[in-house]
Protein backbone atom coordinates (compact mmCIF):
# COMPACT_ATOMS: atom_id res chain seq x y z
CA UNK A 1 0.00 0.00 0.00
CA UNK A 2 1.33 3.38 -0.75
CA UNK A 3 0.88 6.26 1.52
CA UNK A 4 0.24 9.80 0.33
CA UNK A 5 2.21 12.38 2.07
CA UNK A 6 0.86 15.89 2.55
CA UNK A 7 3.27 18.71 3.06
CA UNK A 8 2.53 21.21 5.78
CA UNK A 9 5.34 23.55 4.80
CA UNK A 10 4.23 27.08 3.94
CA UNK A 11 3.86 27.68 0.23
CA UNK A 12 5.71 30.49 -1.49
CA UNK A 13 3.69 33.00 -3.44
CA UNK A 14 4.98 34.75 -6.49
CA UNK A 15 3.76 37.88 -8.17
CA UNK A 16 3.45 37.93 -11.91
CA UNK A 17 5.58 40.64 -13.52
CA UNK A 18 3.63 43.68 -14.59
CA UNK A 19 3.99 45.06 -18.07
CA UNK A 20 4.90 48.67 -18.55
CA UNK A 21 3.87 50.21 -21.80
CA UNK A 22 6.26 52.67 -23.32
CA UNK A 23 5.04 54.95 -26.08
CA UNK A 24 6.34 54.31 -29.56
CA UNK A 25 8.50 57.02 -31.11
CA UNK A 26 5.65 58.37 -33.20
CA UNK A 27 3.34 58.73 -30.22
CA UNK A 28 5.64 61.00 -28.23
CA UNK A 29 4.43 64.56 -28.50
CA UNK A 30 6.87 67.39 -28.92
CA UNK A 31 6.28 70.71 -27.28
CA UNK A 32 4.47 73.04 -29.64
CA UNK A 33 6.88 75.35 -31.41
CA UNK A 34 5.34 78.57 -32.63
CA UNK A 35 5.43 79.70 -36.21
CA UNK A 36 7.13 82.97 -37.12
CA UNK A 37 6.15 85.43 -39.84
CA UNK A 38 9.11 87.12 -41.49
CA UNK A 39 8.95 90.20 -43.69
CA UNK A 40 11.83 90.54 -46.14
CA UNK A 41 13.35 93.66 -47.63
CA UNK A 42 12.30 94.53 -51.15
CA UNK A 43 13.25 97.37 -53.51
CA UNK A 44 9.65 98.34 -54.23
CA UNK A 45 7.78 99.41 -51.08
CA UNK A 46 8.48 102.72 -49.37
CA UNK A 47 9.56 102.62 -45.73
CA UNK A 48 6.55 104.77 -44.74
CA UNK A 49 4.21 102.29 -46.45
CA UNK A 50 5.77 99.28 -44.67
CA UNK A 51 5.42 101.10 -41.33
CA UNK A 52 1.77 101.87 -42.11
CA UNK A 53 1.06 98.21 -43.04
CA UNK A 54 2.54 96.98 -39.74
CA UNK A 55 0.37 99.43 -37.84
CA UNK A 56 -2.76 98.55 -39.79
CA UNK A 57 -2.44 94.76 -39.77
CA UNK A 58 -0.95 94.16 -36.34
CA UNK A 59 -2.03 97.25 -34.40
CA UNK A 60 1.57 98.14 -33.60
CA UNK A 61 2.44 101.57 -32.29
CA UNK A 62 4.27 103.94 -34.62
CA UNK A 63 7.45 103.33 -32.62
CA UNK A 64 7.27 99.52 -32.86
CA UNK A 65 6.21 99.55 -36.53
CA UNK A 66 9.11 101.91 -37.33
CA UNK A 67 11.62 99.69 -35.50
CA UNK A 68 10.42 96.61 -37.41
CA UNK A 69 10.52 98.50 -40.71
CA UNK A 70 14.11 99.63 -39.98
CA UNK A 71 15.07 96.00 -39.20
CA UNK A 72 13.63 94.98 -42.57
CA UNK A 73 15.50 97.81 -44.28
CA UNK A 74 18.90 97.43 -42.55
CA UNK A 75 19.03 93.73 -41.65
CA UNK A 76 17.06 92.47 -44.63
CA UNK A 77 14.25 90.93 -42.59
CA UNK A 78 12.21 91.19 -39.40
CA UNK A 79 9.95 88.85 -37.46
CA UNK A 80 6.63 90.67 -37.30
CA UNK A 81 4.32 88.06 -35.81
CA UNK A 82 4.18 84.56 -34.39
CA UNK A 83 1.82 81.93 -33.06
CA UNK A 84 -0.08 78.96 -34.37
CA UNK A 85 0.34 77.76 -37.92
CA UNK A 86 -3.12 79.04 -38.87
CA UNK A 87 -2.36 82.51 -37.49
CA UNK A 88 0.99 82.62 -39.28
CA UNK A 89 -0.65 81.58 -42.56
CA UNK A 90 -3.30 84.27 -42.16
CA UNK A 91 -0.76 86.98 -41.31
CA UNK A 92 1.43 85.97 -44.25
CA UNK A 93 -1.58 86.09 -46.57
CA UNK A 94 -2.50 89.59 -45.35
CA UNK A 95 1.06 90.85 -45.83
CA UNK A 96 1.06 89.45 -49.39
CA UNK A 97 -2.27 91.17 -50.03
CA UNK A 98 -0.56 94.45 -49.12
CA UNK A 99 2.35 93.79 -51.48
CA UNK A 100 4.98 92.83 -48.92
CA UNK A 101 7.32 89.87 -49.29
CA UNK A 102 6.65 87.60 -46.30
CA UNK A 103 7.31 84.00 -45.38
CA UNK A 104 6.63 81.81 -42.38
CA UNK A 105 8.73 79.20 -40.62
CA UNK A 106 8.78 77.19 -37.40
CA UNK A 107 10.63 78.69 -34.50
CA UNK A 108 13.86 76.79 -33.82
Amino acid sequence: MSATRTSTAPTETSTAPTEIETPAGRDVTEPARPWLVIVWNDPINLMSYVTWVFQKLFGYSLQKATKLMLDVHTKGKAIVSGGSREKAEFDTYRLHAHGLWATMQRDS
